[in-house]
């Protein structure tokens, strides 16, 4: 059964983080463009704690410059230039980490698992201002369901284990539940929202897309935390541990989200 005092801890933290994540990616622009480039030099940090604690704070720099230089270059609209930047910094910085003795393989990841679901969530948000919105809205939404309702039925239900030698406490109760919930919030966004989609089924399969995007985030980041020998990513939030530990599953969500909506720019032009 879930802990009370755990759940309680969790949603307080949600209740004061959720709302400045709503008000900047309704703000859009240069607010959105700020939050997220302030998670990065948060993420790269913990990143650089996990993978490089002998050197964490000039590695953590090394990452987060790398994928804020990244970022800024998407948020002018070159695309293809940032994903030229995020590589050729991947490549830079794990030269820089094998000159301080610390994993150059480690570091070169990290600036692509954090910096390339930056760029993509910045050049969703960025584009046509309606269409950019709703987007961006249905990659929070969708997650944010996927998520609470994966922890809750799975909490509550229990049974057997999704995979226990990575993430021991993920249930297929709450695997099931977390699909559920994220197909009926893509379903929602997309009947109330103008996503460029042409009828409403579409948001289900996006919603389904992105809770198992979500899922596979939160997966792949417990299995990297086995890895590296360590139970969160950090403490900065309450209920949550580090900040990864909260976005690990947008990140990937927003990956196919960006696929999905590019896909739909291809088929029906602007979107």
């Amino acid at each position: 059964m879930v802990s009370l005092k755990n759940l309680g801890v969790r949603a307080a933290s949600a209740l004061v983080l959720a709302p400045l994540a709503v008000l900047a990616i309704w703000a859009g622009s240069l607010w959105f463009l700020a939050i997220i480039l302030a998670a990065v030099v948060l993420l790269a940090r913990e990143w650089a704690a996990m993978s490089a604690p002998g050197r964490r704070d000039l590695v953590a720099w090394g990452v987060a410059l790398a994928i804020i230089a990244a970022t800024l270059t998407a948020h002018t609209g070159a695309m293809s230039p940032a994903l030229v930047v995020l590589v050729f910094g991947a490549a830079a910085v794990a030269v820089y980490a094998r000159r301080l003795k610390q994993e150059g393989v480690d570091a070169a990841y990290g600036v692509l698992y954090l910096g390339w679901p930056a760029i993509l969530l910045v050049w969703l948000r960025d584009g046509d201002s309606g269409v950019g919105l709703s987007w961006t809205i249905l990659v929070f939404i969708v997650a944010w369901s996927a998520d609470v309702m994966a922890f809750l039925v799975g909490s509550m239900v229990g049974g057997p284990k999704l995979w226990p030698r990575y993430s021991p406490n993920k249930t297929w109760s709450g695997f099931v539940g977390g699909l559920v919930a994220g197909s009926a919030a893509g379903w929602l966004v997309a009947s109330f929202l103008p996503l460029g989609v042409p009828d409403p089924i579409w948001g289900l399969a996006l919603g389904l897309a992105g809770a198992l995007a979500t899922m596979a985030g939160d997966l792949w980041e417990s299995a990297l935390k086995r890895r590296f020998g360590v139970k969160d990513a950090g403490g900065l939030i309450p209920g949550h541990g580090g900040l990864l530990d909260r976005v690990d599953g947008l990140m990937f969500a927003a990956v196919v989200m960006a696929a999905g909506r590019l896909g739909f720019m291809m088929l029906d032009g602007p979107a």
